[in-house]
């Protein structure tokens, strides 16, 4: 048996098509169109990347982008600062902070900054908790992307055992969650977790989101299961996941592949987000 391939990439185009002729849609109206605030700190290469990847896709939809790039040594005031004037912005629907950030700030101040209306990552604990009592609100992108693409295969989720490997809070606790919400009955490993084997064997769908490459071998993966990999590692000249894809695919029914998998659907999430955002400061959606 060899998996299918969950294509992200195709899904995320889809995604991206809808946001851009919701977005022309609402401008023919006479409402402006949607805006995001990015903040980059430093020069971290990956960073830069991923920042340009998003500016792209905002741009190939329609959403204005005003990009902040502060050097290296910003200080948690100066930062902290200028969240408070976005969130004040009339103009910015949307604030994103891109991660990881240079030391030695650390991201949970300045995620509890930025207004929870405009949180576009979905990473504020006004946003998980609205989650976790089912309320509507801005949700984490990649945990949003996953349950869209397992929703797009036919996942069942009801009387599926789930399991998560990795608890982030970006994107371990937000899955279980998820998960949790669509009905499935989950189990989260982390870095305490004892035989881990034995749980990933036992799960039906397979979350790896650790940061490690191959730290899952494919032997380990349940004849039939549906693997998800977020992990995303730098590996000589070419990325792997955090899961052993080779040997999984022969034994998965379903599986993402790094890069083409859930990398984009994040992407993707985002845009939906920050239209989101924009509905609502406007008053055409009630997302609160």
């Amino acid at each position: 048996m060899s998996a299918s391939l969950i294509d992200g990439k195709a899904i995320a185009q889809e995604i991206e098509a809808s946001v851009r002729d919701r977005i022309e849609w609402h401008r023919a109206q006479g409402t402006r169109a949607p805006s995001l605030a990015v903040i980059r700190i430093g020069d971290d290469a990956p960073s830069g990347i991923y920042v340009e990847n998003k500016r792209r896709a905002c741009q190939r939809v329609g959403i204005d982008v005003a990009l902040h790039a502060l050097p290296e040594d910003t200080t948690e005031a100066a930062l902290i600062s200028l969240i408070r004037d976005l969130n004040q912005d009339e103009g910015i629907d949307g604030i994103l902070l891109q991660l990881p950030l240079p030391a030695p700030l650390q991201e949970t101040p300045f995620i509890e900054t930025i207004s929870p209306s405009k949180d576009v990552d979905g990473a504020h604990p006004m946003n998980l908790g609205r989650l976790a009592a089912r309320m509507p609100g801005l949700r984490p992108c990649t945990s949003r992307g996953i349950i869209h693409l397992l929703t797009r295969i036919g996942e069942p989720f009801y009387g599926r055992h789930a399991v998560v490997v990795g608890a982030s809070n970006l994107v371990g606790r937000p899955m279980a969650l998820e998960l949790l919400l669509a009905g499935a009955t989950v189990t989260i490993c982390h870095r305490f977790t004892q035989n881990l084997e034995s749980h990933v064997r036992d799960a039906d769908i397979l979350v790896v989101a650790v940061g490690r490459p191959r730290l899952i071998p494919g032997d380990w993966v349940a004849p039939g299961a549906t693997v998800i990999d977020v992990g995303i590692n730098r590996e000589k000249d070419r990325l792997v996941g955090d899961v052993d894809f080779e040997r999984a695919k022969e034994r998965a029914a379903f599986i993402t592949p790094v890069p083409g998998g859930v990398g984009p659907m994040t992407v993707a999430m985002l845009l939906d987000n920050t239209l989101e955002a924009s509905l609502t400061r406007s008053g055409q959606q009630t997302t609160y």
